[in-house]
């Protein structure tokens, strides 16, 4: 992806929560699309290989979560979690990390992943295909800022992190703010 570029419209078949269901598992499926998380507001997407993993769990997914109300101050709407994992993993991923202000995105085919070019072999480690480590600022619909790891490759042998984290976004957000205000 670039900056600039208007992001795929993919639909992702999520499940909600709906007491209605009844039972123990009181869930519903529900597509949403790319319009329905993008569309007129300003947010960041990050993505990463897959939910309960150590990188993702421990830095990049709380590091979001934890400074949620420092990037609202800084003009984001919302923050969007995404992995090709299906929507199960990704609940119940997000219900194990007790994240209130970052909402999962299930690309479970991997089709949003693909047309971004970010989907990666990782028969390495097992994991079939999954998405390289990104992160995004994406303004309306169209990315405003792209930030990816060094070195995308199928079967890469390291998972690398610095570029997708939060502190990175946030330095750049900060810096936009005292450029427009300038």
């Amino acid at each position: 992806m670039q900056v600039g570029v208007k992001i795929p419209n993919v639909t992702f078949k999520t499940r909600v929560r709906d007491e209605s269901v009844g039972g123990p598992n009181p869930f519903r499926w529900q597509d949403m699309t790319s319009a329905d998380y993008f569309d007129d507001k300003r947010v960041i997407l990050f993505s990463l290989p897959g939910a309960f993993t150590p990188t993702c769990s421990t830095y990049q997914l709380p590091g979001f979560e934890e400074n949620f109300e420092r990037f609202q101050e800084l003009g984001v709407d919302a923050i969007y979690c995404m992995s090709v994992n299906d929507s199960f993993v990704m609940n119940k991923w997000a219900e194990a990390q007790g994240v209130k202000n970052v909402s999962v995105i299930p690309d479970g085919s991997g089709e949003f992943t693909r047309k971004v070019g970010m989907l990666v072999a990782k028969d390495n480690v097992g994991f079939g295909m999954r998405s390289w480590r990104y992160a995004a600022i994406i303004n309306n619909g169209v990315v405003e800022a792209w930030f990816e790891e060094p070195g995308l490759s199928d079967n890469h042998g390291e998972d690398p992190y610095g570029e997708s984290a939060p502190e990175n976004l946030l330095k750049y957000l900060e810096a936009a703010k005292v450029e427009t205000a300038a």
